[in-house]
């Protein structure tokens, strides 16, 4: 039986117009609120430190970077730039000592990938102790 014969059924609706109104306060409210900065780059000039020069170590191999890319193990410029290659001069330049310390005099023109690729030719080496030589400023 149904005894609401005379009414009729009401679907129920959501309001969209408020909860836009209140949406769009927010919106406004953070636009007004954010800080926005511009950084317009980082200056970076590298290679410069004012540390005393140590005594050389006879654990050490001194491994210089071109600013054109070549590499020179112990004053020794190696044929090829492949990682393996710089791994396989790294090996000679040891010999038998252990766990030499690998110290890159990298020119302060010298592409990056280069100098990665001889940290990773030391590590692929097994020396797992990298230095980096810098001169005091002029």
């Amino acid at each position: 039986m149904n005894f609401q014969r005379g009414r009729s059924q009401e679907e129920p609706e959501i309001n969209l117009i408020p909860m836009i109104d209140v949406l769009l306060v927010i919106i406004i409210f953070l636009m007004l609120t954010t800080t926005y900065s511009k950084f317009s780059g980082l200056e970076i000039n590298l290679p410069t430190a004012d540390a005393s020069k140590q005594a050389e170590q006879p654990n050490e191999i001194d491994v210089a970077v071109t600013s054109s890319g070549q590499i020179l193990i112990n004053k020794s410029p190696l044929a090829s730039t492949e990682v393996k290659a710089i791994a396989d001069g790294l090996q000679r330049a040891a010999g038998g000592r252990d766990n030499p310390v690998i110290v890159i005099n990298a020119d302060a023109k010298a592409t990056h990938q280069s100098v990665v690729d001889v940290m990773q030719a030391a590590q692929t080496a097994g020396y797992p102790h990298i230095s980096f030589a810098t001169q005091a400023p002029r």
